[in-house]
């Protein structure tokens, strides 16, 4: 169970989805899908007196929120991921007449939840295509040299929504000149250098940028003086 004595989200109860083959320590049936651990020792669910409820995966976040509301009892159901070291939920168990209730309660606002859903992405959409413009407009006024166009290309690039970009980072939401820089830096790095081909062929990472630092440094020095075109 080393696994599983790994803390878990304080989410109230907690079941598991095992990685390994487990068996109940109680009536020792198994392997089991599901799982809760007491005093350190797996139980089946009947055994845990959780048997009644049911599997609602994850994905549907009004659904999963109204089923747990609905339901006197309920758990949430989480699974470990080796790569990332951390537990992560896959749905919850909850009560079948609480499911019910709330997918009624869900058809009944369906349409006016859709509704929502389409304006708060158009709302995104807008703030996502100001804040590209605000950093299009960063990288001009630092590299005045730079093509608009390119400037723009660099900007929708780095400030992708959910991309982890150095756009969508504290410093780049804030336009920090070195988060900027970082994005202009990235963008001549793979575009206007043999980079790609350098990694493509085998060369490291950290060699292959140590053999275009100076064409890169090149090309960001015309830019800051304003020299357009180069590039």
């Amino acid at each position: 169970m080393a696994r599983l004595a790994t803390p878990a989200p304080r989410t109230g109860i907690v079941v598991f989805q095992p990685i390994k083959r487990r068996h109940c320590g109680e009536c020792h049936a198994g392997p089991l899908p599901l799982l809760v651990l007491e005093e350190g020792a797996p139980r089946c669910l009947d055994c845990a007196d959780l048997g009644h409820l049911m599997f609602l995966p994850r994905g549907d976040t009004a659904l999963t929120r109204r089923s747990r509301e609905e339901s006197a009892l309920s758990a949430v159901v989480v699974r470990f991921n080796r790569r990332k070291s951390r537990y992560e939920r896959q749905g919850v168990l909850v009560e079948e007449a609480g499911l019910a209730r709330a997918e009624e309660r869900c058809l009944a606002d369906a349409e006016a939840r859709r509704r929502r859903r389409v304006r708060d992405a158009r709302r995104r959409i807008a703030e996502d295509l100001r804040f590209t413009e605000a950093f299009a407009a960063e990288i001009g006024r630092l590299f005045p040299g730079c093509p608009a166009e390119r400037a723009r290309a660099i900007a929708a690039h780095a400030s992708v929504r959910g991309s982890g970009r150095v756009g969508r980072s504290a410093a780049g939401r804030a336009l920090s000149e070195a988060a900027v820089v970082s994005a202009v830096a990235a963008s001549v790095r793979h575009v206007d250098t043999p980079y790609d081909q350098l990694l493509m062929s085998g060369v490291p990472r950290h060699e292959a940028r140590r053999r275009i630092a100076t064409a890169v440094e090149t090309v960001l020095r015309g830019w800051r003086s304003g020299e357009a075109g180069v590039g």
